[in-house]
Order: structure tokens, then sequence, then C-alpha cells
């Protein structure tokens, strides 16, 4: 596209929108084929149609407006075009990408621009101050290169006149906000030095500081545990109530769309198939695609089925007395290194051909027990650790040594969160999944090559797709190239962490559908890592409930759900988003379970370092409480 000069109109003054009479609700409940813009909204796309090669769009004539203070969602399965809709009102398309047709208008004030035709300066202006991003993988938009405080205060840098303390002081308070527990460390931190769920609160740190009046947030709460995602969702509601700011949400969780949504449209193959009030959308939806994900939404039953018992004798997996301590480096280097308890007396049994589940917010040591488990990462001494395999002589995790190692690799596998930054971009899939047998020196050519055929009709993948690379993939098929993999060697057991975290609820469904398929085929054992209570009532047949390396709460689904009795795990359920606009998150329970323990009821208090034992309340029920 060609450049085109900036109007003068954009250099005149300018000055805040003022309060605006609410507008009369959307009648159509498809999308508006007349588009006209709306002269309050605050922002409007117009038949914007965008096409990556000749002959076909991608996205199709979408249109929506974004008025002041309110909340827009984009929802639709992956690949449906919301992520590329938003991109395109701050031209961040990727180089091939055309925008065939549309406008879009942003009003500042009484001046009307068009980002599609700015460029240079005036288009550096536009992005930070006035419409900001959240972006989806925090891993891939953060700089490894510098701390986290550095890189949020670039915004500040870049849009403000504040001194080096100002910033630091405003960086400091925007940390604190997003629910940094200590944000002096993590303004010292690289990104590799958080988790996933913290990278992404550093993202929304990053997006808000600069208190733009547009917010883009694209799936912003996809990496964070349910509390923490409650408490964001809390935050967000809070900034548009004293800024007037207004958000665009890109999300597949309907339940985070009920909360937060003013207005939907929903989107599929790139056209925009509803679009209506929100109490409209999920209350009478119209079209047939926007049924299906309302089905598809994942909710904690009232009444978890009981999963089957698992025979105590027959345990694939037995941990004891498991701990863990990390050395953090000190503010100063002539300071004493800080010691950081991330494990405490950890004791769990997998059986055979069941799921277990750990779930906890990030931090709590979930991935931490899950590495030990596999024998990537000692634990402290003293701990007991052994896989009991009916291929060979039981096996000493916590005591590997070379020899013993590479036997182990073979029964046990690992599927991790982000399949984009697990899967090598510079390899196909081909050769992504040939390589385990290549590093174990199993099989021929000829049998590697069938072997992956088959794995990726298991899958749900064609055997077509072995010369393609990650890129060529959506975010539901890569965690299926994923879990391809981790099955090439034929393992035993599986530790799944996050798997179905960064999915939409179709392709989520989907993936969980995969796995209980695959454990009933192969007679595989889970080890399964989630933030997600609904996914875990889903597919779990024993649950442990972790908060900062303990377990608080422990039991099969049916008896923890139903009867919650720690405060950590009834704030954890009352955190969970429904799609259901008169069952908004209880922001109070929140707080009160996933706060300080001291403020726990007396039975369940951790103070002065003492720390209750878990303790029976009924069968295979164990709850952290004092006697």
């Amino acid at each position: 596209m060609e450049a085109i000069e900036i109007e003068c109109r954009l250099q005149s003054p300018t000055r805040r929108l003022p309060k605006l009479a609410k507008p009369a609700p959307i009648q159509l409940r498809m999308r508006n084929r007349q588009n006209k813009p709306d002269t309050s909204a605050l922002l409007s796309v117009r038949d914007l149609s965008i096409s990556f090669a000749p002959g076909g769009n991608v996205l199709e004539r979408v249109s929506f407006d974004v008025r002041p203070g309110k909340t827009v969602a984009l929802v639709g399965e992956s690949g449906s075009g919301k992520t590329l809709s938003c991109r395109s009102i701050i031209q961040l398309l990727p180089k091939n990408a055309q925008i065939t047709s549309g406008t879009i208008e942003y009003r500042k004030g009484d001046s009307l621009i068009e980002p599609l035709k700015l460029r240079g300066q005036a288009l550096r202006d536009l992005r930070g101050s006035e419409i900001s991003m959240i972006f989806q993988e925090p891993m891939r938009s953060l700089s490894p290169l510098h701390t986290i405080g550095d890189q949020v205060g670039e915004v500040l840098s870049l849009h403000s006149r504040m001194s080096r303390s100002e910033i630091h002081e405003n960086v400091i308070a925007a940390f604190a906000r997003v629910g940094f527990p200590d944000p002096e460390r993590a303004f010292k931190s690289y990104p590799f030095e958080l988790s996933g769920g913290m990278r992404q609160r550093a993202m929304i740190a990053m997006a808000i500081i600069g208190q733009p009046q547009v917010l883009i947030a694209d799936e912003p709460t996809t990496a964070l545990d349910v509390t923490t995602q409650a408490t964001v969702l809390g935050l967000l509601r809070t900034l548009q109530r004293e800024t007037g700011m207004a958000m665009i949400l890109v999300t597949h969780d309907l339940g985070v769309v009920a909360n937060m949504a003013d207005d939907v449209v929903v989107m599929e193959r790139g056209r925009v198939v509803e679009a209506a009030p929100l109490r409209l959308v999920l209350g009478d939806p119209r079209h047939s695609y926007t049924r299906r994900l309302i089905a598809a939404a994942p909710m904690i039953p009232e009444d978890p089925a009981p999963r089957k018992e698992a025979v105590a004798p027959d345990v694939l997996l037995e941990m004891r007395n498991i701990s863990k301590t990390f050395t953090m480096r000190a503010a100063r280097p002539w300071s004493t290194p800080v010691l950081v308890r991330a494990v405490q007396d950890f004791n769990l049994d997998v059986p055979r051909n069941t799921t277990v589940a750990i779930v906890g917010e990030s931090g709590s040591g979930k991935t931490t027990c899950a590495r030990i488990a596999l024998g990537a990462m000692p634990a402290d001494d003293g701990a007991f650790i052994r896989y009991n395999s009916k291929k060979c002589a039981p096996i000493d995790v916590h005591d590997l040594t070379p020899s013993t190692r590479k036997p182990f690799q073979l029964l046990a596998q690992m599927v991790f969160q982000d399949p984009y930054s697990t899967l090598n971009p510079r390899m196909r899939v081909r050769e992504t999944l040939f390589e385990p047998m290549e590093i174990h020196r199993k099989g021929t050519r000829a049998e590697r090559e069938a072997r992956a055929e088959e794995l990726l009709v298991q899958v749900g993948l064609s055997p077509v797709m072995l010369g393609r690379y990650p890129h060529a993939f959506s975010g539901g098929q890569r965690q299926r190239l994923s879990i391809a993999r981790a099955l090439m060697m034929g393992p035993e057991f599986l530790v799944c962490d996050e798997p179905t975290s960064a999915l939409d609820v179709s392709v989520q469904e989907q993936v969980l559908a995969l796995l209980e398929e695959l454990q009933e085929q192969m007679g595989l054992s889970y080890l399964f890592i989630s933030h997600d209570l609904a996914v875990v009532a889903r597919i779990a047949d024993e649950v442990a409930v972790m908060r900062r390396g303990l377990v608080v709460e422990q039991g099969p689904p049916d008896l923890l759900f139903c009867n919650p009795t720690h405060p950590y795990t009834r704030a954890l359920i009352a955190a969970q988003p429904e799609p259901d606009v008169n069952r908004p998150i209880d922001l109070d329970a929140v707080s009160r379970g996933a706060g300080d323990p001291s403020q726990w009821p007396e039975a369940f208090r951790f103070e002065a370092g003492d720390v209750p034992p878990l303790r029976s309340v009924e069968d295979n029920h164990m709850v952290r409480q004092h006697g």
C-alpha cells in the first residue's frame, strides 16, 4: 500500500471526549450490512477485508464500533480473524498482508484519525499512548536481553518526559496493581526468570502504564491462573471506570466475556456472524456457530461424575518427601543469597491408567513437582521417587544415573504448555517427530516415517503435514504435534503441563477428548498440570490443590468440587468464570481465600511457620488443617 500523507487536521489541538449518552442497543443480530459509522464511537472499523494472496480474503468485510468506556469482545475459534482485525488497527500486520478494503477511524477529541494512513512518528505516537495492546504470547513479545522493569518503563520513556526515578516509581506501582507479589524483584528480573503467568502480568502492566484511550487485549488472561485472572479482570474494569478507557477483548473464554463485555462480536472464518449486546448473545444466541461455542464452554459441574477407583497396589509413580529449595541471586553482589522454598513435603501417587491433576496458581510449585517427577530437576535431600514400569525393573528417579536415565526417558515424556516455543521453527514436522527416535537410535528411516504417519492420524492430523513447518499450523494443531512427538517412543507416562491453556474452547474440548482416547487405547497415565478447574473436573481421577509449595487439599473431583473445605480451594472455584451474565465472579470470595493465610479461619492458618498437616475429612478427601 502506498504511503498516504497525514491530513493536517491531525496536528490541531485536541481535547478529551465529553461524556456521551449511551447509544441505543444494536438491533441487528447479524453484522450491520449498511455499515454506517457510529458517530458516538471512539473507534470504528468498517468493511475491513484483508488478503494474504490474490484470489481470496482471509478477513471479509468486518465491521464493529468501540464506545468510550465500554468493552467489545471479539469471540471465535483460532483462525477466525479476531487478532488480525485488532492488529490492523495499529498496523502490526504481517508483511504479506494486504488490506483490500475498509476504513478504521479513531476519534481523538475533535480530530478524526485514520490509523491505516499514519506513518512514522504519527504512528508511533498513536501506539502505546492512544491505543495499546496486550499480546497473547508474552515470551515472544518480551526481549530476553532486558529486565522486565526496563521494558515496561520504556513506554514512559517514549511517551512522557518523566525522570528515571519517576519512571521507576510508576513501573513499581503498575507491577503492584497487576498482582506481582514482589514488584521490586520483578523490576530487576529477566523474562526467563518469571513463570508464564508472571510474564503475562508484565505484558498487562506494559499496556496499561501509558493510560491509553483504547486497550486491545488479545487473550490477556490465557496464561493466568483463575484467581489472578479474576484479579486482573477486576483491575481492567476498575481502570475503565477511572479513565473512561475503551477495550477490545479478544478471547475464546465465554466466561471472561460474561464478566467483561458490553457488546459481543462473534467471528467465524474471517466473517462476523453475530453481533449484539452481551445479554442477547449469551442469553438468546441466534447463529448456530454461537450456540456451538456456548455449548463447548467448560464449566465445573455441580455433581462431577465419580471416577474409576484406582487399585492401590498398582501405582506407577510414587513421590515421597519431596521438597525443593532454590537459591536466588541477591539484589547486591555482596548480599546473602535468598533461599526460596518452592515445594515442601509433597507426597503423591499416580496409579496406572489414571489421571492425577495438580491445580494451583502460578508459582505454587506445580511445574517444579512435574519436573522432579521426570528427573529433569533434582529434589532436596531425602526425597524418594520410584517409577514402577511393567517393561523393566523399578527405577529410582531420585537417583538416576547416565545408564538408567535413557531407559526412563523412553517411558516418561512431557507435553509442554507453549507448543510454539517447544517446536523448533527451523525443523519440519517430519524432522521434529523423527528426533526422539534418532536420539535413542531406534528404527530405520522407513520405520520412523511409518511411526510418524501413524501418530499424526491418531492425534487427528494428516500424514501430508509431515513436510510443513510449525508456523503453518494453528495453536490447537501445534499442541497435537507436541502430543504426537511425546508419544513417538511409546511412553507409559505423560506429564501434561497446561496443555490446553492457550486453546480456544472447541479445540480445548478436542484435545481433552484426544487425551482421554489415547489413555484408553494405550493405557497411558497422566500427571496433569492446570489452573483451570473446569478442565480438571473433566479429565482428572484425583486432584491435588497446591498453594505456595504445599498441597492444601486433595481428593477425587466428585468430593473435592462438591464439598470444598479449604478456603483456597473455595477461592479457586469462586474465581472460575462461567458463561452466564447472572453469575459474575465473586471477587470478595476470591480475595478471602487467595489472600494472606493469616486471614483464613483459625483451623487453616499458617502462623509462625506452623504448617498444619493433611488430615482426612472423608474417604480419600484430605485437607491441610489443624486438629
